[in-house]
């Protein structure tokens, strides 16, 4: 089988009323990135990365670095994204770039590691915050309050995506617009409080400055997801550019806004030493709201990117669906409802499944790290590679700098790739094992495409 048959020459294809339809204006795709980006992160791991910085002046240059890096790599896929507007971003320029191969390997990636584990880790960043805010189970001898919170978001949010794009997208709107509020709400609060007083002993055992730019790179991590679903943007030759522009611009801006927030308030030291960060920052001038009031707003910043990553994630199922038979289920396009319902569904049930056995947030994060660099390094890549093996194709958009922006992006995938094995090596070791075990699919799925 081709990998570039036209859809309607693939045996089983979808007709022509049930395909991916542009409904994303550039509001839309703005806030799906920002919706995405913006998750508990920053909340969870801003101590951590302060602790590597070394100095408050580091703290807001590993920030802004990490803006820099993450948008050379954004710049490396808007170019992709508007010569190749399909569903399935990474999939397809992979495809294009060295055969069907290195495309299922990235669709198998993310349909059984990547996606399900980062759905999950939100989920459950949702859960334990949801149940400072109100805990049914509190008092009860049920041990699985917080795998209960994390399944039922998990399950909400993919039934909305479901049923249509227009309810995924105003979900996603809403939760951005509160989200990207709270933070600014943090920041305004900041300004009337009293700065730190003397300062606080550093937190000891500091993480190396490799992990701390893993940390601050995983905060970023989402501006690839307009790739995903190029094929629903609106005028995509210009809008997934501004898309991906302006919600690395905001994002960035809001990270260092929020930084030096909490700099301010509790100094270097507390800042480094805080258990709670947003809520001790904004405990200092609403002592009774702090922690119900951030707790609510990590709710809706987890959810935010747990409907982003459910949204997105699917049109790559979808895609690879489309192509092999072996996940012929998930390729379909649903005519009444306009989504990858299959996919959608396949996708929501694995992530469930993670849920139940997931370890500790920072394991999660470098669990996934290895498996989603090394494919970030490919498909940057492939914008040389796709550059001199199809010359012909139209580019309305070129990287600026090219080729040093994405080959900076490349450098840094290898240095991130590298710091995570070292950190962990057995936890990268299951998450290679498990990209391994897509290799004999890859043949099996060959074996059963008919012949050309």
């Amino acid at each position: 089988m081709k990998d570039n048959a036209p859809p309607d020459s693939r045996p089983d294809a979808v007709t022509a009323q049930a395909v991916p339809r542009p409904a994303l204006t550039l509001l839309d795709s703005t806030c799906l990135i920002v919706g995405i980006i913006i998750g508990a992160g920053i909340y969870q791991m801003a101590p951590a990365i302060a602790q590597g910085a070394g100095s408050a002046e580091g703290v807001l240059g590993i920030w802004l670095l990490g803006g820099l890096l993450s948008l050379c790599g954004a710049l490396s896929y808007a170019e992709l994204a508007t010569a190749y507007p399909k569903e399935g971003g990474d999939y397809v320029y992979l495809n294009r770039a060295y055969g069907p191969w290195a495309g299922f390997l990235f669709g198998w990636a993310q349909l059984a590691i990547v996606r399900p584990g980062d759905i999950a880790v939100m989920a459950f960043a949702f859960a334990t915050y949801a149940r400072a805010v109100w805990d049914p189970f509190a008092g009860t001898s049920f041990p699985y309050g917080q795998q209960a919170f994390a399944v039922g978001a998990t399950a909400l949010l993919t039934w909305i995506n479901v049923l249509g794009v227009r309810e995924g997208k105003w979900t996603q709107n809403l939760l951005t617009g509160v989200k990207a509020l709270g933070l600014l709400f943090i920041v305004g609060t900041a300004c009337v409080a009293p700065p730190a007083g003397a300062e606080v002993a550093p937190a000891q055992g500091a993480p190396p400055f490799s992990l701390a730019l893993i940390f601050v790179l995983f905060t970023y991590g989402g501006w690839n997801e307009m790739a995903y679903v190029a094929a629903e943007v609106k005028d995509s030759r210009r809008n997934i550019v501004r898309a991906l522009c302006l919600g690395m611009a905001a994002v960035t801006g809001l990270y260092l806004l929020v930084n030096a927030a909490f700099l301010w308030v509790l100094g270097y030291g507390g800042l480094t030493a805080s258990d709670a960060v947003a809520a001790e920052t904004v405990a200092k001038v609403l002592p009774s709201l702090g922690g119900p009031l951030i707790a609510a707003l990590v709710c809706i910043s987890a959810l935010g990117a747990v409907n982003g990553l459910v949204f997105t994630g699917a049109r790559i199922s979808y895609a690879m669906g489309a192509d092999h038979r072996l996940f012929r289920a998930l390729g379909r396009w649903h005519p009444r409802r306009g989504t990858p319902a299959a996919a959608l569904v396949a996708q929501g049930a694995i992530a469930i499944v993670l849920i139940l056995v997931l370890g500790s947030f920072v394991d999660a994060v470098l669990y996934t790290a290895a498996v989603v660099y090394t494919f970030y390094l490919a498909s940057t890549l492939a914008v040389i590679v796709l550059r001199r093996k199809e010359p012909e194709v139209e580019r309305p958009y070129r990287v600026p700098g090219y080729p040093f922006t994405p080959l900076l992006f490349a450098a840094v995938c290898l240095f991130l790739i590298q710091s995570a094995v070292r950190y962990k090596p057995e936890v990268a070791a299951v998450a290679c094992l498990l990209l391994l075990a897509g290799v004999p699919l890859w043949r099996k799925s060959r074996s059963r495409e008919p012949a050309t």
